[in-house]
């Protein structure tokens, strides 16, 4: 970020508990889907800041409320930087290592407000690259370059964000978030085990596991246990819920952003084994359907989509929202990343088609002198 911009306490509590909020709001719409899950909602959140930033009318109503975006636009841009700026303080870095970068790329020759730009520039550091997404060749240019910046961006983890197909010809601009994680357990975990895990199905397997004995944040609830596993220097932590055995789809149902609020307040140390599994996996989602749910919708609808923040015209609309997201948790602790693209499309003018296939009349006419030079009829074009 560009500068250290003047936010009250209460605007960053605001938006912190806005962020939790969508952020389960959001899992409630990606649970449906099979498999393990993983995303940073903070990589979208951030994302679609951008987008908003642009957003009039009921679009910017809809993104708001969505979003669960409590302050003015003016007030939540500047929350949104002092909180990337706390972040990756290097009070915070000397704990972990948390990079965020937020870049765009946009259509050369299509004219941008500098007052939008200047926005993305001052409060989220993002620059503007031009590409040319309307010709195959160079799009597809375009195309890697975003990646090879994702990847750069993630130490590599998120590789191929955008992947063929995803830019258009009708691309404008794509906005992009990506958030790199790393951290060390306060307390490591030891290694080199296997045991029983039990899958939703009742079926079991043998997975890697490891295991820990030491003070431990916990949380005895009703249906589910709870603990917390701090990294080195006390700052960032995970939260761990477990719910009792056949009733995890009855838990996850009703998870929502108080009762985790409510779990992180009940926390109490405790002498505590932990044993659990050793994991890693990468999650990939097309979020234009979640985000329709939660009520973004006239966003994705070219025509009723109101982005005359971005352009000074309502030309724009999102053709897509991509987020992938990779996580490895191991004995040492955590490595995460995720990235997050907002690819803005063009309304394009409806394409007229004609069909001669009955009788027709043509004429020849030179422009210059006004002259028929011939006329004719068609009626039979296999005469």
């Amino acid at each position: 970020m560009c500068f250290a911009p003047q936010v009250s306490d209460e605007a960053q509590k605001a938006l912190a508990a806005g962020n939790r909020a969508f952020a389960l709001d959001l899992y409630r719409e990606l649970r449906e889907q099979d498999g393990n899950l993983f995303y940073s909602p903070y990589s979208i959140s951030t994302a679609l800041a951008m987008a908003y930033a642009g957003a009039a009318g009921e679009t910017q109503r809809q993104m708001a409320e969505a979003l669960r975006f409590a302050l003015p636009p003016d007030e939540l841009h500047a929350a949104f930087n002092a909180l990337d700026l706390t972040l990756t303080s290097p009070e915070a870095a000397a704990a972990f290592r948390l990079n965020i970068a937020n870049a765009l790329w946009a259509q050369e020759g299509y004219e941008f407000l500098s007052s939008y730009l200047d926005t993305l520039a001052v409060h989220y550091g993002a620059g503007m690259r031009l590409a040319d997404f309307t010709q195959d060749a160079l799009r597809e240019e375009a195309r890697q370059a975003i990646n090879t910046w994702v990847s750069e961006q993630t130490e590599r983890k998120i590789e191929e964000l955008l992947q063929q197909g995803d830019l258009t010809a009708d691309a404008r601009l794509v906005l992009l978030n990506a958030i790199y994680f790393k951290a060390d357990w306060n307390v490591p975990f030891h290694g080199d085990m296997r045991g029983d895990f039990t899958r939703l199905d009742g079926s079991r397997i043998t997975a890697p596991m490891m295991s820990r004995r030491t003070d431990t944040p916990y949380l005895a609830g009703a249906g589910f246990e709870a603990f917390a596993l701090d990294y080195k220097g006390d700052r960032v932590r995970m939260l761990v819920l477990v719910p009792d055995a056949g009733s995890f789809a009855d838990f996850e149902g009703t998870l929502d952003a108080a009762q985790v609020a409510e779990i992180m307040a009940g926390l109490e140390s405790t002498d505590l084994q932990v044993t659990m599994p050793k994991f890693e996996f990468r999650a990939r989602f097309a979020l234009q359907g979640a985000l329709n749910s939660l009520g973004m919708e006239d966003a994705f609808q070219a025509g009723a989509a109101d982005f005359s923040g971005m352009d000074g015209a309502r030309n724009l609309f999102i053709q897509s929202v991509i987020h992938e997201a990779f996580v490895a948790v191991d004995e040492e602790g955590t490595e995460a990343a995720a990235a997050t693209g907002i690819v803005m499309g063009i309304v394009s003018m409806p394409m007229n088609t004609i069909t001669v296939d009955r009788p027709f009349i043509f004429l020849i006419h030179d422009v210059e002198t006004d002259t028929l030079l011939f006329i004719g009829r068609m009626l039979d074009p296999t005469a």
